[in-house]
């Protein structure tokens, strides 16, 4: 019987023996693993061959399966994109044809043909147009106005006190998103004896201070100045966007921020008199597409209260 063969019972060697008796055992792997193996190593192949795999140089081997996606172009018109394949890409494809992307889809399209009137009657649009809004809102708004629309006294409106400088009309609050806004208040030459005078009058329009008799006169004498653009009860002009001052709601003189202290509002008013007033709010029409802007304005009202 040779080294190879063995009695019942026993494990298969190789015939290689040492010592006399240190023999090498036979133990080959399952057919069933052998097969799995093999299965990996021409997976591996198919894979570097569709997929991005071997770095070479400053670039790497891109494969030859590719992704398509539509994109904008420059026209406005949409156009199918083919890209070699990467997580980027599908991504953006899943973004566009997924189950929930076409129904967002279906939404957004909804919401294009209906009216603003039609859209708050209708109550799961508008929470749908309320939700796309406040993910534009953030990407876009919340930087300067606060994630809350709260925005900071004396550098960026606030947009949630329902107090529209320019009107709360929907189509008032996209042409501003679209168009932007440059707003500004020059500096007022108001003589040194009579400053004071002005500004304890336009506090007295919401309240904030008294004047009376003599300083009073003097006071509204010198608001004459002020009232082409605030009007002569300090009401405001919605077309120049000047805002009220009789409302107490104070977008540029830290007003609120002094209490009771009516030296400190008097000082809040006169900085704002002799320094002016100079704000810029960009143009979002080349960022946004005209539902996305629709939405937008849709929330922001919302959120002053409409």
């Amino acid at each position: 019987m040779s080294q190879t063969e063995n009695k019942q019972g026993q494990v298969e060697t190789t015939g290689h023996v040492w010592d006399g008796d240190l023999r090498e055992y036979n133990n080959p792997l399952p057919r069933w693993w052998l097969w799995a193996f093999y299965v990996t190593i021409v997976f591996s192949v198919v894979y570097w061959i569709l997929y991005p795999a071997w770095p070479y140089g400053d670039s790497y081997t891109k494969g030859i399966n590719t992704v398509e996606y539509t994109v904008e172009g420059e026209d406005g018109e949409e156009k199918t994109v083919s890209e070699h394949w990467n997580t980027r890409a599908l991504f953006t494809r899943d973004m566009q044809s997924s189950p929930s992307a076409l129904a967002q889809e279906e939404w957004v399209g909804k919401v294009k043909d209906m009216s603003f009137e039609e859209i708050e009657q209708d109550p799961d649009t508008l929470q749908f147009a309320m939700s796309m809004g406040n993910y534009t809102f953030g990407d876009y708004c919340a930087a300067c106005h606060g994630a809350g629309g709260q925005g900071k006294i004396g550098l960026f409106p606030n947009l949630a006190d329902n107090a529209w400088l320019y009107g709360n009309s929907y189509e008032t609050i996209v042409d501003k998103i679209n168009n932007g806004i440059q707003g500004n208040m020059p500096a007022q030459n108001v003589a040194e004896d009579k400053i004071d005078d002005l500004a304890k009058y336009v506090l007295s329009l919401s309240g904030e201070a008294e004047i009376s008799g003599e300083a009073a006169s003097r006071g509204k004498q010198a608001f004459a100045s002020c009232a082409g653009c605030h009007g002569a009860e300090g009401k405001g002009n919605e077309a120049m966007g000047a805002p009220n001052l009789a409302d107490a709601i104070w977008g540029v003189a830290d007003v609120p921020g002094c209490g009771d202290d009516v030296a400190c509002k008097v000082d809040e008013i006169k900085h704002v008199v002799n320094n002016g007033i100079q704000r810029e709010m960009p143009a979002f029409g080349d960022r946004l597409t005209e539902t996305q802007a629709r939405m937008l304005a849709i929330y922001v009202r919302q959120m002053g209260g409409n």
